[in-house]
């Protein structure tokens, strides 16, 4: 870095050190003597310190502005917690020092105002913290830039991109780091509360786009914001950080404690960890990493994706002045129109090559050398650094915001990257500072310097050495993927006393509800009423925390309320509406999956408790063997892989983790809550448990009803109650009782009460019967939604993939945000009750499939970036006909939710070798499953096509696509997919695709040629398709000449394989054209 202090003299020295803090700097570029003191050094930084950053500070709000002319000062919320960060770091860096000249103090309470000073905004924003939490939306957030005198808001939403979840993250981090140092913040409970409320917010940063660091979104400078790993890894550090923090410090008590939902916390993790190495869908990588991986927030455990992220960064941004932002960025670049607030269309090609330089990401990196024992790595940023630096007149040294290209030498820059000279967009002797870089210079000198240590900066211990990893003692350590080997300990609860005896005869010990006093078993949704009452602040209109569910790692912790002890069995125990409840094997497979969730993300210190309740319901019928299979394996100690270990609840208790739920606070005159735990039931000791008769699934022909809905749809009301009263048939009954609901609607009076209470009592009934074809045709009519249907879509776009809904062949709904559950239903029964009611249930119980294998098992979803579920549900279809051979198929919807599941587990392995290219074909293709690089091909087909691609009368131009994306990124991607969609046959897609390919290899092979005009890739294939008839025509006549089945089931590679044929119809339209010159042409003579 800059030497400070060059030509110092001694005489000097002493009016350094005793001078007028007021007096202009004049010598704070001279050499420092030999055997400098350390107060010397220290005063050096401060008098910096005074002069470019608290010199600027609003006297009245504490917060810093973002330019330091000019009146209309504006205060952005991250840059001021920077600067507060730098005040603070150097009063840690004045504790050495006994007589500190009150200096300590001052620089302490400058960074406490500026942070008091961001709390007072957001808390005058109040109204905005309780509507976000319940809908997180850009219009609700609180804002991130606030006039520097008066705190007032300065931009309404739809002037500025106010959602950044990072800044309100950093607050809190900053917030937990300063009051582990000794300072106080926080001063009663209304901020205790407020404080809390901002904790709800953040724990949703993984479900939440938002506009970033950088308050531009997408990259394309839209207007539109998207989920960016920089937020929701700052979400992630923060919340690790404050989960039971006191607030109030060393002095605080059992209200000042701030919690954290342990499973949103995990969310957040499992996203960041999805989403990297990219920083968003249109950003392949972004410089807003660095303060994400490394110092302040070390959000990441993994230090594998940590290098791969981190090199990726310095790969495709590191330049001579500094780091660009991203690519492609504009700002204030020589070539933006700065009276714009968005781009155009295509804009963003402009900036290729000359997006400017910030030497403030070099001072990260000098950071994150000194935190991870990197000399090598300080030392080479300090010198890149040094150069850039500029000086005041009294010798401070400036850090520029950035270096630019000046308008006369973009285009050389654009001919030859790195070949210009940059210029600095401020140098301190115009009075215009960058608080931001100034703070964080700073920081890293005084960490170089050994004036602080990272311990000093980071007393939480945020940073851990991969060496030190297993032995961090958190709430939330901050651990990587270690080797898990974790005991889950488990309590087998029976519901009544008769059920316990009776398992008891075959060798399962459980407890009873009663057994267990005075420990009580509560469901989850008892303990969300119980958090109802955290952060409540009727003063500020702060409701408690939003009706969410708790997770299995929420309840598998021991919580204290009120007095009492209480232990919860997970949702998955719940007595559900939706029928998939029905299914025992679901049930187990819930209860395997479950017990692997806990042993891959249970972090705590203290064994997982997990409670297993075992209704009478599970062991009627063909239920008990199952069920009792899965208790002996729990008796063994291991299930799924796990292992467990069984004891009563009384005992497992000493090993657990206590959540202390103090906040439920009541004095004499409150009424206390009413909570209702787990009654036991009360049945006979000692009479039978009614296992009834074994009931496997039905057969086919029950599961089919003995009338034509043509026939009765058309005739009277009378008729059909007449024969809804006679009809003994429960499939009949679900048919007439449509019609019924259709014409009458749901509150008509039928015998049995209205049409929706018959409906509902044919469901039941069905489901006891495992009559599912009838199960969810009624499920449907009642329009039943199952539970969990958001989070598990919200599983699979943070896996950066979409989904569709909607029935196959039918007009599709694409999501690409998190919706609300009301939103998806809506979806649902809008767009798959068109063909077969039934499909609008069956989508439903995919969805909850897909979002547990992704979070799983994403390797099975690898090469498949939109989800359609409809066209999943197709490939289910294909492969029941597949396995049928000759047979009817078995009809999919009168299958068990489990059977469907393990159905679709099949079809998402990889395809058998035995299989025909024809059913490969349609199984892939109805998965729209691509090969590995097909994206990054095509992007290279339409760099050499300039009149762009069309198939199924879907365009992809080569302009604006090439000039608004790059190839890596996942919207160009997403588009492909687009242009795929309108293609309504599977293996005809897969057709497609291979085509692709095909035309991407000859390209590369033949670097002189290229498309002359619009590619029309169903032309192609018909072309090649006619030259395979001619091949394989046969003397029986023409009759089904546009039949493509053969050219479907013939292989892709050999002689006559379908790429020889897609290849001469490309190779055809290719010399169509003309041919490009190519300087490397052998023929050319001159």
């Amino acid at each position: 870095m800059a030497n400070l202090d060059d030509d110092r003299t001694s005489s000097a020295h002493g009016f350094l050190k005793f001078g007028s803090i007021y007096e202009p700097l004049k010598s704070i570029n001279l050499p420092k003597p030999e055997g400098e003191s350390l107060w010397d050094k220290l005063d050096c930084y401060y008098r910096i310190v005074k002069s470019t950053l608290l010199l600027h500070q609003s006297p009245t709000t504490g917060l810093f502005p973002t330019k330091t002319y000019g009146d209309n000062r504006k205060a952005k919320v991250h840059d001021s917690l920077y600067c507060a960060a730098c005040a603070w770091a150097l009063a840690l860096a004045y504790r050495r020092i006994d007589d500190d000249k009150g200096r300590t103090h001052e620089l302490e309470h400058s960074a406490i105002k500026c942070m008091r000073g961001i709390l007072y905004c957001y808390m005058r924003q109040a109204d905005k913290v309780q509507q976000f939490k319940q809908d997180p939306k850009p219009s609700e957030c609180l804002h991130s830039v606030f006039s520097a005198h008066t705190g007032d808001e300065v931009f309404s939403h739809k002037e500025y991109g106010h959602l950044q979840i990072n800044a309100v993250s950093l607050f809190l981090l900053y917030l937990v780091e300063m009051i582990s140092s000794g300072l106080q913040i926080i001063y009663n409970t209304d901020e205790v509360s407020f404080i809390q409320n901002l904790v709800f917010c953040v724990e949703r940063a993984y479900r939440v786009p938002d506009f970033g660091v950088w308050e531009r979104g997408s990259k394309y400078n839209n207007g539109s914001p998207e989920l960016h790993s920089s937020s929701v890894g700052v979400a992630k550090a923060a919340l690790e950080a404050i989960n039971g923090f006191n607030l109030f410090g060393n002095q605080g008590c059992s209200w000042s404690v701030i919690f954290v939902d342990f499973d949103a916390h995990n969310r957040n993790r499992q996203t960041l960890c999805s989403l990297l190495p990219r920083e968003s869908r249109s950003h392949n990588t972004d410089a807003a990493l660095l303060p994400c991986l490394s110092y302040p927030a070390f959000a990441l455990d993994d230090e594998v994706l940590f290098s791969q992220t981190l090199d990726k960064v310095i790969r495709k941004l590191k330049g001579k002045y500094g780091f660009k932002r991203f690519l492609r960025d504009g700002y204030r670049t020589a070539l933006e129109d700065k009276t714009r607030r968005y781009y155009k269309p295509a804009e963003i090609k402009l900036f290729d090559g000359i997006e400017c330089e910030f030497p403030l990401f070099f001072i990260f990196m000098i950071i994150d050398g000194v935190f991870r024992g990197n000399l090598a790595q300080v030392k080479e940023y300090q010198d890149l650094l040094d150069p850039l630096l500029q000086h005041t007149s009294e010798g401070c040294p400036v850090v520029p915001k950035y270096y630019y290209v000046p308008a006369d030498f973009v285009e050389l820059e654009k001919k030859n990257p790195g070949s210009q000279k940059r210029f600095p967009s401020n140098n301190g002797r115009d009075g215009k500072f960058f608080l931001w870089g100034q703070a964080v210079y700073i920081i890293a000198k005084l960490l170089a310097d050994k004036l602080v240590s990272p311990k000093d900066i980071d007393p939480i211990g945020r940073y851990v050495p991969p060496q030190d990893q297993r032995n961090v003692s958190m709430r939330f350590s901050n651990q990587g993927p270690l080797e898990n080997d974790l005991v889950v300990h488990v309590a087998l609860i029976a519901e009544s006393q008769r059920l316990q005896v009776f398992l008891n005869t075959y060798g399962i010990q459980t407890q009873t509800p009663q057994q267990v006093e005075p420990i009580q078993i509560w469901a989850q949704k008892e303990l969300v009423k119980a958090y109802f009452h955290l952060g409540v602040n009727d003063k500020l209109g702060l409701s408690g925390r939003p009706d969410r569910p708790i997770g299995c790692l929420g309840t598998s912790k021991i919580y204290r309320i009120l007095g009492k002890t209480v232990v919860c069995y997970s949702i998955i125990f719940d007595l559900s509406d939706f029928y998939m409840s029905q299914d025992v094997m679901m049930l187990i497979d819930d209860i395997k999956n479950a017990l692997q969730f806990i042993k891959q993300y249970w972090k705590m210190h203290g064994r997982p408790l997990f409670v297993v309740l075992i209704r009478e319901d599970n062991i009627r019928g063909s239920r008990f063997n199952p069920i009792l299979d899965m208790l002996a394996a729990f008796r063994k100690g291991i299930v799924g892989g796990v292992k467990v270990h069984v004891d009563r609840v009384q005992t497992l208790i000493s090993g657990a983790v206590v959540e202390q739920l103090d906040f439920l606070r009541i004095t004499e005159t409150e009424e206390a809550p009413v909570f209702k735990s787990l009654e036991e039931l009360d049945l006979p000791k000692h009479s039978k448990v009614k296992r009834q008769s074994s009931t496997p699934n039905a057969s086919e022909l029950e599961q089919q009803p003995d009338v034509n809905i043509n026939d009765w749809k058309n005739k009277s009301t009378y008729e059909i109650l007449q024969k809804l009263n006679d009809c003994n048939c429960l499939a009949s009954q679900a048919l007439l009782s449509s019609i019924l609901l259709k014409r009458e609607g749901p509150n008509f009076i039928t015998k049995e009460g209205t049409v929706a209470e018959h409906i509902e009592r044919i469901y039941r009934r069905a489901g006891s019967k495992k009559l599912w074809s009838v199960v969810r045709f009624a499920a449907s009519l009642l329009g039943k939604l199952v539970d969990s249907l958001a989070p598990s879509i919200t599983n699979v776009l943070v896996q950066g993939k979409q989904v569709t809904l909607g029935a196959f062949g039918q007009e599709e709904e694409v999501i690409s945000n998190p919706l609300s559950p009301g939103v998806i239903k809506n979806i649902i029964y809008e767009k798959c009750h068109l063909q077969d009611e039934r499909e609008a249930v069956v989508q439903q119980e995919l969805v909850i499939h897909v979002g547990w294998i992704i979070s799983n098992s994403p390797e099975l979803f690898s090469g498949m970036l939109k989800i359609r579920i409809g066209w999943i549900i197709h490939a289910m279809k294909y492969e029941l006909k597949i396995r049928a051979g000759d047979m009817p198929a078995k009809d999919l919807y009168q299958m068990s939710p489990s059977e469907v599941k393990q159905l679709l587990l099949d079809i998402l392995q990889p395809q058998q070798q035995g299989r025909s290219w024809l059913n490969r074909r349609q199984i892939d293709g109805s998965l729209n499953r691509t090969p590995a690089g097909f994206y990054d091909r095509v992007w290279q087909i339409l760099e050499r096509t300039p009149n762009g691609l069309i198939v199924a009368g879907k365009f992809l131009p080569q302009q604006p696509t090439l000039s608004d994306m790059t190839m890596y990124e996942m919207n160009f991607s997403l588009l492909v997919e687009d242009m795929l969609q309108n293609i309504d046959q599977p293996e005809y897609r897969q057709i497609i695709v291979e085509l692709l390919m095909v035309i991407s290899v000859i390209l590369e092979r033949n670097p002189e040629l290229e498309f002359q005009d619009k590619v029309d890739l169903d032309k192609v294939v018909q072309e090649a398709f006619h030259d395979f008839q001619k091949d394989h025509s046969s003397p029986k006549g023409a009759e089904k000449q546009d039949d493509m089945t053969a050219f479907y089931n013939t292989q892709p590679t050999g002689k006559k394989g379908t790429c020889s044929y897609l290849s001469k119809a490309v190779i055809t339209l290719l010399l169509e054209g003309e041919m490009k010159p190519n300087n490397d042409d052998p023929c050319t003579i001159s």
